[in-house]
């Protein structure tokens, strides 16, 4: 073997462990930018893009004048003396006839059609937008979710080990002489509930990252980065009614009402008849071989003006511009039910952190040490320490709270603060 081939053969054996590392795939956790922008683009809002096309679609459609028709046929065949004999198109005796027709829609009908398809169109362009925020607080919400689920599993798990340790430790001692068997009996009752509520723990995990998964689009089961929000203020704008009119829901509601109203304009345009003109050229050998024939055409509206189109056209318009008071009202209820909850989720959480918390577990922390020093019973130690769980659960869910009410009020009302977030 050459020089040179046992130089390539170990550069090769130095490159592949860092071939390795660089293809082999990593499983970090999911931060909330990237489950944001994930589920702005899932399959929900594709499948609202493409009704949204195919609104698009009707505004060209609609936008153009009734196709001229174009008409040829053959007529005056003498079937009982015959046709006569010679060329069909030149001797034959029968009448010729090539023309065309053209319909003169009146009263505006193309305008209004066009107007109306395009403001549904403008409804459908907002529904995107409305299904890209109720995506995204999907979500935030099934983040902050499999978030507080993580930490509630870390907690537990923490706690479920130490109580385990602690009933070993306790069997050892009772074999020494140095502890009742009734407090080591409770103490390993308390191991074995801690293990079960670890169990139910990491159920809720899995169903938290279910839940986000199909959110998401994607298979597997996601893990999420700890971007708990700041527990700073966020300002709440008093003007709720500039940010009703401003929402994607109200506008698709508001632009379905104009559509509406075209409609109905278009249906009271019925009642102007359209006029088809048509004229056609004849050639009838032995007669004349250059007749000109003038048409025009009209319904006679005599026992019916269209009134149960427009009659039809007249609910739909009632019906849009209900639907858009509830949508109003229905927005109004939500802004005002995320402002309060914001503001109670804001104390409940400041209030946890601060003080519940920290009190916990300075109670549990001298409970176990009036214990070990005979001070207190093993009841007394359970309760504070059971007391500790709680609290740490009850904290994690607070924050988790808070956390869902800033992120659905701040896509409410600033949404670039939180789709600016890496």
């Amino acid at each position: 073997m050459s020089i040179r081939q046992l130089c390539l053969l170990a550069l090769l054996a130095t490159s592949l462990p860092t071939l390795a590392q660089t293809s082999a795939p990593t499983d970090s956790p999911l931060r909330l930018g990237q489950v944001l922008q994930s589920a702005r683009l899932n399959l929900d809002v594709q499948l609202t893009r493409d009704l949204a096309a195919a609104a698009a679609a009707d505004v060209k459609s609609a936008d153009h004048a009734p196709l001229p028709v174009l008409t040829a046929k053959a007529s005056q065949m003498d079937l009982q003396n015959g046709v006569g004999g010679g060329n069909w198109v030149n001797r034959k005796r029968v009448d010729k006839s090539l023309g065309i027709d053209w319909t003169w829609e009146r009263g505006n009908k193309r305008e209004l059609r066009t107007l109306s398809a395009q403001r549904a169109a403008d409804a459908a362009q907002s529904d995107v937008e409305d299904m890209q925020l109720q995506q995204l607080q999907a979500g935030l919400n099934g983040f902050y979710d499999l978030l507080a689920a993580q930490e509630r599993l870390s907690e537990i798990s923490a706690i479920g080990q130490n109580l385990s340790q602690w009933a070993s430790t306790a069997a050892r001692r009772v074999k020494a002489g140095d502890l009742a068997a009734q407090d080591a009996a409770r103490i390993e009752i308390e191991a074995q509930r801690a293990q079960s509520d670890v169990q139910q723990a990491e159920l809720d995990r899995q169903r938290a990252a279910a839940a986000l998964s199909q959110v998401l689009g994607q298979a597997g089961a996601p893990r999420v980065a700890a971007d708990w929000p700041s527990l700073q203020a966020v300002a709440t704008p008093a003007d709720l009614e500039s940010l009703i009119e401003a929402r994607a829901d109200v506008r698709a509601a508001l632009a379905r009402v104009q559509s509406a109203q075209a409609a109905v304009d278009n249906a009271q345009a019925l009642t102007r008849s359209d006029i088809t003109w048509g004229a056609s050229v004849d050639h009838y050998p032995g007669t004349s071989t250059r007749l000109l024939e003038l048409r025009l055409q009209m319904p006679l509206q005599a026992n019916y003006s269209y009134q149960g189109e427009i009659a039809r056209a007249l609910a739909n318009l009632e019906q849009a511009r209900h639907a858009l008071e509830r949508t109003r009202l229905s927005a109004r209820l939500e802004l005002q039910t995320l402002q309060q909850s914001l503001i109670t989720s804001d104390g409940r959480v400041q209030r946890y952190e601060r003080d519940i918390l920290p009190r916990a577990r300075q109670v549990a922390d001298g409970a176990e040490l009036a214990y070990r020093q005979g001070a207190v019973p093993l009841v007394d130690l359970l309760d504070a320490r059971r007391t500790l769980r709680a609290t740490l659960i009850e904290a994690i869910n607070a924050r988790a709270d808070h956390a869902r009410a800033r992120g659905n009020w701040l896509l409410r009302t600033q949404p670039d603060t939180l789709l600016a977030t890496p």
